[in-house]
């Protein structure tokens, strides 16, 4: 009888939310983590400058995790006003569409395709109120690539488990389906 092959490694995703430094890194260490890929569109915090880049970075570097900034081309809120409804949140769909985004999930597909172990890092701890998993892990599910968000407690969650959060009454029609920001980041004109 064959051997089942092994199940892929997934791209991660995680937000540090309230946890502290050391347990931010020791989850990453749980799951295997060798690249942290950083999709927040300004890398720093005020609240917890320990997560800002630079800190991070060496923090990382210590755990012997390479830290890679990506949201000039992942992040939730690009410069591109084109990627704002009328109301200032950013449209999901407008970003898909972009070359500069294109181009980032390529580089997250390829990581994929190589068996690389990576996590995709932004601020916020549930899964379900990130852009990581309405537009990040919906282009990647579309490419078939698996992810896998650590929660709040540390647990993981499917794409498919998130996004259930995020809809939990599916639509007939499609344009109910369409995500945006829950805030709004450009004024209107």
């Amino acid at each position: 009888m064959p051997d089942n092959p092994p199940d892929p490694v997934p791209i991660y995703t995680i937000g540090y939310g309230s946890r502290s430094i050391d347990e931010f890194i020791a989850l990453l260490q749980q799951y295997g983590v060798r690249f942290l890929i950083d999709v927040r569109t300004a890398p720093y915090s005020r609240y917890k400058p320990e997560f800002s880049k630079e800190d991070l970075d060496d923090k990382l570097r210590a755990a012997d995790i390479r830290y890679i900034y990506m949201g000039d081309s992942l992040g939730g809120r690009p410069d591109d006003p084109d990627c704002y409804d009328e109301e200032g949140r950013v449209d999901y769909e407008k970003v898909k569409s972009k070359a500069f985004y294109q181009a980032g999930i390529e580089r997250i597909v390829a990581a994929y395709e190589q068996q690389q172990r990576v996590v995709l890092m932004c601020s916020e701890g549930k899964p379900e109120n990130c852009h990581r998993s309405k537009l990040i892990g919906e282009s990647l599910d579309a490419r078939s690539v698996v992810v896998a968000h650590i929660d709040e407690n540390g647990e993981i969650k499917s794409q498919e488990t998130v996004m259930a959060l995020v809809n939990p009454q599916p639509s007939l029609f499609k344009d109910f389906d369409v995500f945006t920001s829950r805030k709004r980041y450009h004024p209107k004109d």
